[in-house]
């Protein structure tokens, strides 16, 4: 396939492969039976998530914190201090086993390997978990950034920094593909980045709204993606 960009950028999670909801609805409903908790699994996903993004917004530089950490500190302070003690950390690790083995997006194979053209993940992610998800699936990727490399999250700039310093590429000869408005569109946009919202109905949630920011391109299954890099003639 001939293409229209000098690079691809790709979220991962959520993008390449499934998205967390059934992971994390998994886990809150064992926290929820484990500490007989009066609420349900999806109340405390939806509450656990906001303290999570939030934490995430002030991840950046010297107050940088892996994906693992947030999630153990996050599902603490959401529970307050009657459950103080307990051990966060099970129930994250329940998380990092979806990290590490996730479920492959439809097409996803077929269309990286339809791209002539090197293959970046960018990711909110830790490095491992990442690295070991591509290897699990042998996807074609040329090589990867994460939140943990570069001690920030999406859609901070450095992330995307980065990515075109490693890359070698300007900001206006890529595109990037993900699933968050916020995360993947807005910090795209913010850099000069062209984007590509692959439109998921099963998201737990997204901070960033429709119309916050121009999107350049639009699909709903990642197949899809191959009518965008196409060049014309």
């Amino acid at each position: 396939m001939v293409t229209l960009f000098d690079t691809i950028f790709f979220d991962f999670y959520g993008t390449l492969v499934t998205g967390d909801r059934e992971a994390v609805e998994r886990t809150c409903a064992c926290v929820v039976d484990d500490l007989d908790l009066k609420m349900t699994a999806a109340d405390l996903a939806m509450a656990w998530g906001h303290r999570f993004f939030d934490a995430i917004e002030g991840s950046n530089g010297d107050s940088f914190a892996t994906l693992f950490d947030i999630e153990v500190s996050t599902l603490r302070s959401t529970l307050g201090d009657r459950e103080k003690d307990f051990d966060a950390s099970k129930y994250a690790n329940m998380l990092k086993a979806y990290w590490q083995k996730p479920e492959l997006a439809p097409h996803v194979h077929e269309t990286l390997d339809s791209i002539d053209v090197p293959i970046c993940v960018v990711s909110n992610a830790d490095t491992e978990d990442v690295l070991a998800a591509i290897d699990f699936h042998g996807l074609k990727i040329a090589d990867v950034v994460t939140s943990e490399d570069a001690r920030s999250y999406k859609p901070h700039r450095i992330i995307f920094e980065q990515a075109l310093s490693k890359m070698k590429v300007k900001p206006d000869r890529v595109l990037h593909v993900g699933d968050s408005i916020h995360s993947d569109v807005e910090g795209a946009h913010q850099l000069g980045i062209a984007s590509c919202w692959v439109e998921r109905t099963d998201r737990i949630m997204d901070i960033g709204k429709v119309g916050a920011v121009p999107i350049s391109h639009k699909i709903s299954c990642i197949k899809e993606l191959q009518d965008v890099l196409s060049a014309p003639g």
